[in-house]
């Protein structure tokens, strides 16, 4: 089912992993995505490791759902973003969760790369409270409005 569709039946909201390991940067996506006009619920992990154990259940993260929608950035400590990508990518379980690439970069490099590794959405991240708006806004109105997500197994 869709998000829209899933929170209209559910009234859970919807549910956004950000791999994310700068603090700040969380914070301003927590901000923005507080202006949305749809429910959302935040799990933020900082590694790569981290979100690879998120997403497949292990160790402190035993049991957990996963989420609707993944924001990753490439940057990340011990295992980057592009490691992570191919991981989720490799699970048949996994395959078909929506990734969205949240990264400083605009290398364009970095962007083939991402899309070759079948990421769903390459945005650059915005430097201010308003740019980061914009973006949570554009998320808002295609991601969680217009696409229909794939089903996940809560």
């Amino acid at each position: 089912m869709s998000a829209t569709a899933h929170q209209q039946q559910s009234d859970e909201p919807v549910e956004i992993l950000l791999v994310e390991d700068n603090p700040g940067d969380v914070r301003l996506l927590r901000e923005a995505f507080e202006v949305t006009r749809i429910e959302t619920a935040f799990q933020v992990v900082n590694t790569g490791e981290d979100a690879e154990d998120f997403l497949k259940g292990r160790g402190d993260y035993e049991g957990v759902s996963l989420p609707d929608i993944v924001l990753l950035d490439l940057n990340l400590p011990r295992k980057d973003g592009y490691d992570v990508l191919e991981a989720i990518r490799e699970d048949e379980r996994l395959q078909s969760l929506p990734v969205l690439i949240l990264t400083s970069s605009t290398a364009e490099e970095d962007v083939k790369r991402c899309y070759a590794a079948d990421a769903n959405a390459y945005l650059t991240k915005p430097t201010g409270m308003d740019d980061f708006q914009d973006v949570v806004r554009a998320v808002e109105r295609f991601w969680l409005r217009q696409a229909r997500l794939p089903p996940v197994k809560r």
